[in-house]
């Protein structure tokens, strides 16, 4: 059966075969000749990828949160003060985070489904100062993509360290590490770069370093990027057994990512959201992010009234396709679709077919095959 399953959640996503044969390659040892020459490679193609000629890649066993951890308290230390922009509950996850090691925070928080327009962070920079900003390219939660470029042109010059939380965005959509100033820009590979989950990725660019080099310590251990700098700069070198075959999966997925070329993956993921859209739009589902701030990574879809979440999914699951339920306060009204990573036309073709026999099954009116054939003039 779970041969069977096509997971469309926001992360994990589907992993092609290529990535799991990489993935199912004997365990080495981490000094093994090969091994290293494929660390090599990752940590190189990772700053290919997020198009940085200057910035730090650290590859560190672990998730998305420990890529977050290690963004903030390298940079900010206990009594700073940070600025959180929240776009949903994985920015509101920075507030946690700062709280557990005595950070202090100010938060702009946007209504659900929308961003914070520059000129409120315009106002919120004129009226204090701060060790760091962080923001999430693209909230999980709310299906929101932040105006990430205009936010670094207010950025720009000042000393606030400028965090990008890409977890959601990194491999499905552009992002310009050092056109756009970022400080750091941490993501994990389990969601547009379509790897196996186990790794946390991060950048630091060469002001971020010399911000972490000129404090004394830090309140963490394993998230000292000091720790593993050396490592980083000859992967032969031992500070924590790394996790060979996740890196070697994690190396795969990025010459998967060179060969389709960034122009074309992210132009593909553009085209699959507008697909999305349009078949969703023709089974009468409306997508809860407001049209301005919809991410192409995933969909945050409202259930029709009368439709009840859990027999939705369950629906969805029976027809071979798991979808996330909402969270936070749309809890139990609306469910995400993920649609990025190493996905394509069948695969959208199978989840809007299992959306159109599951509405059906619970008394909703559609038209048989019109969100396929809405869909099929965004698909190659």
């Amino acid at each position: 059966m779970i041969e069977q399953i096509l997971t469309m959640i926001p992360g994990p996503t589907p992993v092609h075969p290529n990535i799991l044969l990489a993935l199912a390659k004997p365990t080495v040892s981490h000094v093994f000749p090969a091994f290293v020459a494929e660390f090599k490679a990752a940590l190189k193609d990772f700053r290919a990828l997020c198009k940085t000629t200057t910035g730090q890649p650290f590859i560190v066993a672990g998730g998305g949160t420990l890529s977050m951890e290690m963004g903030v308290v390298n940079l900010v230390g206990p009594g700073e003060k940070l600025l959180v922009i929240s776009h949903g509950y994985f920015g509101d996850r920075f507030v946690d985070l700062a709280n557990s090691f005595g950070i202090q925070v100010d938060v702009l928080r946007s209504e659900w489904g929308k961003a914070i327009p520059p000129q409120e962070l315009a106002k919120k920079l004129a009226a204090n100062t701060y060790a760091a900003v962080t923001v999430t390219h693209v909230d999980t939660s709310t299906g929101t993509i932040s105006p990430v470029p205009a936010y670094a042109e207010l950025l720009r010059g000042r000393g606030e360290m400028f965090i990008l939380d890409g977890v959601c965005a990194t491999g499905g959509i552009d992002e310009r590490f050092d056109e756009w100033g970022l400080d750091v820009l941490l993501t994990a590979p389990q969601k547009a770069i379509g790897a196996p989950p186990g790794v946390a990725l991060c950048l630091f660019s060469e002001r971020a370093m010399e911000r972490r080099r000129a404090r004394a310590s830090v309140p963490a251990y394993y998230a000292d990027i000091l720790r593993w700098l050396p490592i980083m700069q000859d992967p032969g070198k031992y500070y924590s057994t790394p996790c060979v075959n996740e890196i070697m999966a994690l190396a795969e997925a990025f010459r998967m990512i060179n060969t389709e070329g960034l122009d074309a993956r992210f132009s593909r993921h553009a085209k699959i959201a507008l697909a999305v859209r349009a078949g969703l739009g023709a089974l009468g589902l409306t997508v809860f992010t407001a049209a301005e701030s919809r991410a192409d990574t995933l969909s945050v879809i409202l259930l029709p009234v009368g439709v009840e979440d859990l027999p939705f999914r369950t629906g969805m699951a029976s027809r071979g396709i798991i979808v996330a339920g909402g969270l936070g306060p749309i809890a139990g009204k609306a469910f995400r679709l993920g649609h990025m990573g190493n996905i394509a036309a069948g695969e959208l073709v199978t989840i809007l077919g299992a959306l159109e026999g599951t509405l059906c099954s619970l008394g909703v009116a559609v038209t048989p095959g019109a969100a396929v054939a809405a869909a099929a003039s965004f698909l190659p």
